[in-house]
């Protein structure tokens, strides 16, 4: 029952999420007034901020050679796509396995756009890598997001294989 409850979540925020994130931005249409409209909802650009006494615990340099791999998006896109979705179960298990420790999504996007823009995006695939943990069982309150949008490249190139693989989501462990 519980399964299927979830099921169905993961379903719902699969339909939810083309009308979240909306179509692609042509050339020249980045940083308009809706885009930076978003940086103002609940969750904020680092979530961190905003959750009582969380801010203490995680401090500091949090653990990045767990194993865990970092999820890919696609341009434009904060939907989760289905060859990304194995990568979220193993962390799913890691963090069942790990009962103390607490998890960070940080999203991360290509240097194409404004910085608000950016910045937005990263937290819509922050955000989502959070749903759909939470919908596959790890406590809400052990998962908390942040985005870097376009500030920390893990390939400084300009060419779509760079900007590939800037699109991503990544995971940094606290305990």
């Amino acid at each position: 029952m519980i399964i299927e409850k979830r099921m169905l979540s993961l379903v719902a925020l699969g339909l939810c999420l083309p009308l979240i994130t909306g179509c692609p931005k042509r050339s020249g249409d980045f940083g308009s007034d809706a885009d930076t409209d978003l940086l103002s909802l609940d969750g904020g650009r680092d979530d961190i901020a905003m959750l009582p006494g969380s801010r203490d615990s995680l401090v500091g340099a949090g653990q990045r050679d767990h194993g865990l791999t970092a999820i890919q998006f696609d341009y434009d896109s904060a939907q989760i796509a289905a060859s990304e979705q194995g990568k979220l179960r193993v962390v799913t298990e890691y963090m069942r396995r790990q009962s103390r420790v607490r998890l960070v999504v940080e999203g991360h996007c290509d240097e194409r756009g404004s910085r608000e823009y950016n910045t937005a995006l990263g937290e819509r695939r922050a955000l989502a890598a959070r749903a759909y943990l939470v919908g596959l069982g790890v406590r809400a309150d052990r998962i908390h997001t942040r985005s870097y949008g376009e500030e920390k490249p893990s390939d400084p190139q300009h060419n779509e294989s760079a900007w590939r693989a800037n699109r991503r989501g990544e995971f940094v462990i606290y305990n």
